[in-house]
């Protein structure tokens, strides 16, 4: 009854997340060429361990908007997203310049042929929408190699900046972007034992938004807060990583 419970709340959550989607595309996700989406992928790859040659699975790729830089950069992805309207967009801002293979589907309900298929399950600004982060960390799990690793680059709950956002920003609301509160060590780590995952590392960087550091001068005031290791803890981002051990059979 319990488990029946679970899943009816993530279907909820999950219609909450078509309509939040589907109503309107916001322009903060539409593919585009600029140094904030370009330095995310840089500190991605930086901290991650991702290369050319790996089996890539990226959960929530929406329109493409971090998707397009690792496959111009020769980087192996197959793309999924709970919405098919954002797939379809992802395709039109494609214009079969890439070669990436789609999958229209919750993650809890990826098809068994995923299995066991990545060496790395990624995403960008998604897990914060998740409801049940446990839950979702371990149907990721199932779908890495042994020795695999899931990888996120998430809000970080303790920067303030980000529910000042969500209070005032038209592109964002509490329904879809509450899960910010829960993107901490503790929450991390609590999923990543329940996947019976190990080696939970979390990097962070970064402090602002992209109309700040698009700019020159809000490239220069991050770079110099960065060498400040005081601020560290409240840094915007966070890449989150936490591996499959080499042994498993799950």
């Amino acid at each position: 009854m319990a488990n029946q419970l679970v899943k009816s709340g993530i279907h909820h959550h999950n219609s909450i997340q078509l309509d939040y989607y589907a109503g309107k595309v916001k322009k903060t996700m539409l593919p585009v060429d600029s140094y904030y989406v370009n330095n995310h992928i840089r500190q991605f790859i930086k901290h991650s361990g991702i290369t050319r040659e790996d089996d890539i699975l990226e959960v929530g790729c929406g329109m493409g908007k971090f998707t397009f830089p690792l496959l111009q950069r020769g980087y192996k992805l197959t793309g999924l997203d709970l919405s098919p309207v954002l797939l379809q967009k992802l395709l039109e801002h494609n214009a079969n310049r890439f070669q990436i293979n789609l999958v229209a589907s919750d993650i809890l309900d990826a098809p068994n042929e995923l299995n066991g298929r990545f060496d790395y399950v990624i995403g960008f600004f998604t897990l914060h929408h998740f409801m049940n982060l446990e839950t979702y960390i371990k149907s990721m799990s199932r779908l890495l190699k042994p020795g695999g690793s899931i990888i996120f680059l998430e809000p970080n709950a303790y920067n303030p900046l980000y529910y000042f956002q969500i209070a005032f920003s038209p592109t964002m609301s509490w329904a879809g972007d509450k899960g910010v509160a829960m993107m901490h060590y503790k929450k991390f780590k609590d999923a990543s034992a329940y996947a019976g995952l190990a080696n939970l590392t979390i990097d962070k960087y970064g402090f602002f938004p992209p109309f700040v550091v698009n700019r020159k001068i809000g490239r220069y005031v991050e770079s110099s807060l960065e060498k400040m290791r005081v601020f560290k803890g409240v840094s915007a981002f966070q890449i989150v990583k936490m591996t499959k051990p080499a042994s498993s059979e799950s």
